[in-house]
């Protein structure tokens, strides 16, 4: 008996059930929703980074504050840290963010999925990050790359500027519409490791992806641009 097929004809049902009632001609937009939540709030920027510090800490992530003068040196020293030998880039990095000492795997021809596997760690930027919820958001821009090479690594080393964390989700969302409906990209919301538990609550990391993750905070006035149509997704 082939279930996938008949669960997937259960949902389809139901779904045309739900629509029985609403007029052939209407359109997505012709339907006002509500958007009485908090969209913004006012806030100190000092604050809002220091949040953002706070909650992802709380997810057992290391994060460090560093000037931007100062970020290769930090990057070598959490690869150092972890040992990292076999490190994979995006094929737009910042010489001043590659570290020495580290076999740098750059996935401009696209790494097999055992080349990312069996590497040390990944290294990449990310879009935004979200002080609320010590969230961090990659969208495939610039610094970013594929979304595969932030799933396959055991170890992520996420930079994230000061000037690309904001208060709330809400504003984070409003943000990434271009790289949706544009460019269709997949977003990625990584809080902290990866992590499942099982039916005893036994929390597991590194399951979904990777098992560590580390993130460089940049104090800087300003940093390169977002090229959004530059990258490529999987």
């Amino acid at each position: 008996m082939n279930t996938e097929g008949t669960a997937r004809e259960a949902i389809l049902n139901h779904i045309r059930l739900a629509l029985q009632d609403v007029p052939a001609q209407e359109q997505p937009d012709a339907v006002v929703v509500a958007r009485d939540y908090r969209r913004s709030e006012s806030a100190p920027r000092e604050e809002v980074i220091e949040r953002f510090v706070e909650r992802v800490a709380e997810y057992k992530v290391t994060v460090q504050c560093v000037e931007e003068t100062s970020l290769q040196e930090a990057i070598a020293s959490a690869c150092a840290a972890h040992r990292v030998r076999r490190l994979v880039i995006p094929p737009d990095l910042p010489e001043s963010w590659l570290p020495g000492g580290v076999e740098l795997l750059q996935d401009g021809d696209a790494l097999t999925y055992e080349q990312l596997d069996t590497s040390d760690g990944v290294l990449t930027g990310c879009a935004l990050g979200i002080a609320q919820t010590g969230t961090i958001v990659l969208n495939g821009g610039t610094h970013q790359g594929r979304r595969v090479i932030t799933l396959l690594p055991d170890y992520h080393l996420c930079v994230v500027y000061e000037d690309q964390i904001v208060n709330l989700v809400p504003e984070a969302i409003a943000r990434l519409g271009d790289a949706v409906l544009r460019h269709r990209r997949p977003i990625t919301f990584i809080s902290g490791p990866s992590a499942t538990s099982d039916i005893e609550l036994n929390r597991v990391e590194g399951v979904h992806g990777p098992r560590t993750l580390n993130v460089l905070v940049v104090r800087a006035r300003t940093r390169i641009p977002d090229e959004r149509s530059s990258l490529r997704q999987v």
